[in-house]
């Protein structure tokens, strides 16, 4: 056993190409895993200045300079995020709040419909397990009220570290775009010369990155405004609200559409009960579900290396246990990163079989 181990490991990472591959790899992990609130802003950064780089390469190949073309676009997504904060967030705020009022009542039709059941159906539903149930929803909805309330006021102690974020992520934008050149060949002064298999991962990587994150956000405006536009047609109360929720619920593949259904419906069934309009908002919900898996998904990640979705599923939830948000949110492209390194080892194998036969 121990002899197979060996072989393994010196047929695998004999290759100094090799070994500098997993020493960058780990040493990203590592780095994320144990500073990663203090690498937030600079996280936050290196997203945003990938959502950002097609248009400054698009303004730089109509001759504009490139520090000039960094500050237009900078300028525009800073114009277009003020609007969605002040023309979006108050509004879904006021729902919230609205929501959160409105809740003691709906857990009060909650509760006289579960102790109906029991007379409906005596054999199948005790009324000490209905109880049971709506006294743990009625505390768990308590403590969720409580929660917001909590955040709100730790979100005005912490306006200071918002004020930084303001300041110092822009700042970091600004200069990750404009002197991309200039940072990616400083890193490269620090990674060992053997490097042909981590430059081969980072140049698949950097496509997959750049086509996931631009995807993604597009992906969530046109589900999210799709879904608002529905939503409030069919008279759906919190409409905005539900809207974000439908339209962040794409960061999470498979299992964000299956969370955020469930608000969805139940405010649709204590809006309206089993009535018709709880059909056509069912039928509704269920085709934007289905052309964002079937029609947009497709054309936005058009690029993207195929992943089975058992794939997809392992890693969210393993990347998000391991660093939360921002884990879930690059699942897939770590996903692709783990598949790409595996390709690279692999040709890496076939090729030193091939020179010694």
């Amino acid at each position: 056993m121990l002899e197979l181990v060996s072989n393994w490991y010196k047929k695998r990472f004999s290759d100094p190409h090799a070994v500098t591959l997993v020493f960058i790899l780990i040493a990203i992990a590592l780095s994320i895993y144990f500073f990663a609130d203090i690498l937030m802003p600079l996280l936050v950064a290196i997203v945003f200045a990938y959502l950002l780089e097609r248009p400054v390469t698009a303004l730089t190949r109509y001759g504009i300079p490139r520090t000039l073309s960094v500050v237009i676009v900078l300028a525009v997504s800073a114009t277009i995020l003020i609007l969605i904060v002040f023309g979006i967030l108050p509004s879904v705020w006021q729902q919230v709040v609205t929501l959160t009022a409105d809740m003691p009542e709906m857990l009060s039709q909650l509760q006289k419909f579960s102790l109906s059941l029991p007379e409906k159906y005596p054999d199948y539903v005790n009324a000490q397990q209905i109880k049971n149930i709506t006294d743990s929803a009625t505390t768990y909805v308590v403590e969720l009220g409580q929660g917001i309330v909590s955040q709100s006021f730790k979100s005005l102690i912490n306006l200071v570290a918002l004020m930084i974020y303001v300041i110092l992520v822009p700042l970091l934008i600004f200069f990750f775009l404009k002197d991309k050149r200039l940072l990616v060949d400083g890193a490269t002064r620090f990674i060992p010369a053997n490097r042909r298999l981590a430059s081969q991962v980072w140049a698949e990587m950097n496509i997959q990155i750049t086509n996931y994150i631009r995807g993604k956000v597009i992906e969530i405006f046109i589900v999210g405004g799709v879904s608002y536009i529905a939503f409030t047609v069919l008279g759906l109360a919190y409409s905005s609200l539900l809207a974000v929720l439908v339209g962040l619920s794409v960061l999470i593949p498979f299992i964000g559409a299956a969370i955020v259904t469930i608000p969805v419906f139940l405010v649709g069934l204590f809006q309206w009960g089993f009535a018709p309009a709880f059909g056509y908002l069912a039928i509704v919900y269920g085709i934007i579900q289905a052309l964002d898996g079937n029609l947009l998904v497709p054309l936005l990640f058009s690029e993207a290396v195929n992943l089975h979705p058992t794939s997809i599923i392992v890693a969210v939830l393993l990347f998000g246990g391991l660093w939360g948000f921002w884990g879930v949110f690059f699942a897939i492209p770590l996903a692709t990163l783990v598949k790409a390194v595996i390709n690279a080892m692999s040709k890496r194998s076939n090729v030193d079989v091939i020179q010694e036969s």
